[in-house]
C-alpha cells in the first residue's frame, strides 16, 4: 500500500529540480541488473548467472538531492531464435528498443571477463546504437577484476570504439620512458575508473592507463611496468554518427566516455553514478523521492524467487517454471508471509526443485526470503511448494 500511495502521489521535487532516463543495455548477462542494482543501493533487481534472468523493462529510481536519476534496467538484448529457446516473451525482444527511445543517455555493457565475446558489440547492441544515434552513448566495461592482463584492456578500448571516442582518434603507444615533450600532445581522457582525487576538478575522465593507482580499472601491476602505455588521442572533429549498417561493424565510433568497473564488488560504481548525476538536465522528477522502483512489491518478490530457481535448475529447466502467489498477508507481528505455487511441467523437473529430502526447495526459499527481507526492510516468511501444471 506505501509504495502505491508513493507511485500515485505527485513528486515531492525542488524548486529546480534535475532528471536524466538512463538505459542500460547490453548483451544477456552482461551485468546489467547487478549494476543497476548498486546505483540504487540496494537489490531490487533479480541476478543470475544464467542469461535473461530479467524479464521486462523495469525502472529504479536514484533521488540525490535535487537531482532524479531514473534508470531503466532491460532485458539483454537478444534475437527471436533465442527469445524461442528460453520460452520468453514476445516483450523481451522490444522493451530494450522501447527502453532507448525514453533514454537521455544510455550506456552499453560489455563484459570484459568473456573471451568470446568482449572483443566486439553484439550485432543487437549495434543496431540499437545505430538505430538511435541522437542519444549520447557511454560504453562501460564490466568485471575488469577477473582480467589479469591490463593490456587488454587498452586493446579492447580501441575495438570497441573502433579507434575513436567524443570524435577524438585514440592512439596507443609504448614506450619505457617518456620525456616532458610528450605532454605537449593532449592525451584522450578515457573515464576509467581512478580515484576522484586523481582527477583534475573539471575531469569525469579516467587518467592515463600508466597513472591508474592499484584497484582502479587500468592498474599498472608489475608485469606492465617495464612498457608503459598510454591512450592518447589525434584531434578530429567530432564525429556525427547516423544510423549505418552495422554489418561490418565490431565497434561504435561515437561513445562520448568509457567506463571501467566491477560492478559485482561496486569497485568504480560510485565515480559512474556522480558522473551521471552531472549529467542530468533541468525537468520536472518522474517519481515520490521515497520511490526506489516502479516495480510493485510481487514483482519483486517473483523477480527474486525466480532469480534463484535460474540459479539452482540446470539447462532450460527453470525457464519452464510457473509462479502463483497463492498468499500474501501482513502477519500478527508485522511480517509479510507469503506462500507461492511452482508449477512445472514434467514430473522430472518437479524432482529437481524438490531435490533430495527437499534441500533444493528448502535452500531457494531460504535465500530468496533473506532477500525479501533485504528488499522490504521487513521480517519475511515464505512459504513455496511444487507442483506439475496441468
Amino acid at each position: 500500500e506505501e509504495q502505491k500511495r508513493l507511485l500515485q502521489n505527485r513528486p515531492d521535487q525542488p524548486q529546480n529540480p534535475k532528471v536524466l532516463r538512463i538505459a542500460i543495455i547490453g548483451a544477456p548477462n552482461a551485468g546489467k541488473s547487478t549494476l543497476s542494482n548498486q546505483l540504487l543501493g540496494r537489490k531490487v533487481f533479480p541476478v543470475s548467472k544464467k542469461v535473461h534472468t530479467t524479464r521486462c523493462k523495469a525502472q529504479g529510481v536514484v533521488t540525490y538531492e535535487d537531482t532524479q536519476l531514473i534508470i531503466l534496467d532491460t532485458p539483454g538484448l537478444t534475437n527471436p531464435f533465442k527469445a524461442k529457446r528460453h520460452n520468453l516473451d514476445k516483450a523481451m525482444l522490444t522493451d530494450p528498443w522501447d527502453s532507448m527511445k525514453q533514454a537521455d543517455i544510455v550506456l552499453v555493457l560489455v563484459d570484459v571477463s568473456d573471451h568470446w565475446t568482449r572483443d566486439s558489440l553484439s550485432r543487437e547492441v549495434l543496431k540499437c546504437l545505430s538505430k538511435f544515434p541522437q542519444i549520447p552513448s557511454i560504453l562501460v566495461l564490466n568485471k575488469v577484476d577477473l582480467v589479469k592482463n591490463k593490456f587488454i584492456l587498452l586493446n579492447l578500448v580501441t575495438e570497441l570504439t573502433e579507434g575513436i571516442v567524443n570524435g577524438k582518434k585514440l592512439k596507443v603507444r609504448s614506450a619505457c620512458k617518456e620525456d616532458s615533450s610528450s605532454s605537449a600532445e593532449s592525451p584522450h581522457q578515457i573515464s576509467q575508473a581512478s580515484p576522484p582525487e586523481n582527477r583534475a576538478p573539471e575531469s569525469h575522465s579516467l587518467q592515463e592507463a600508466d597513472q591508474a593507482q592499484e584497484g582502479s580499472s587500468l592498474d599498472t601491476s608489475s608485469d606492465t611496468r617495464a612498457s608503459e602505455s598510454r591512450v592518447t588521442a589525434e584531434t578530429q572533429g567530432p564525429k556525427h554518427c547516423g544510423p549505418t549498417d552495422v554489418k561490418d561493424m565490431k565497434g561504435w565510433p561515437c561513445f562520448q566516455e568509457i567506463f571501467m568497473l566491477a560492478a559485482l564488488h561496486g569497485e568504480e560504481v560510485d565515480t559512474l553514478k556522480r558522473y551521471l548525476l552531472m549529467q542530468a538536465k533541468p525537468g520536472p522528477w518522474e517519481f515520490h523521492s521515497g520511490v526506489l522502483t516502479s516495480q510493485s512489491p510481487q514483482e519483486i518478490c517473483n523477480n527474486i524467487i525466480r532469480e534463484k530457481i535460474l540459479e539452482y535448475l540446470p539447462k532450460e529447466v527453470p525457464y519452464n517454471v510457473t509462479q502463483v502467489t497463492e498468499l500474501w498477508e501482513e502477519g500478527p507481528s508485522g511480517e509479510l508471509l507469503i506462500m507461492q505455487s511452482l508449477l512445472v511441467p514434467r514430473k522430472s523437473h518437479m524432482m529437481m526443485l524438490i531435490g533430495r529430502g527437499g534441500k533444493v526447495i528448502g535452500r531457494i526459499a531460504e535465500e530468496a526470503g533473506q532477500d525479501l527481507m533485504n528488499a522490504f526492510l521487513c521480517d519475511v516468511c515464505l512459504k513455496l511448494k511444487v507442483d506439475l501444471r496441468t
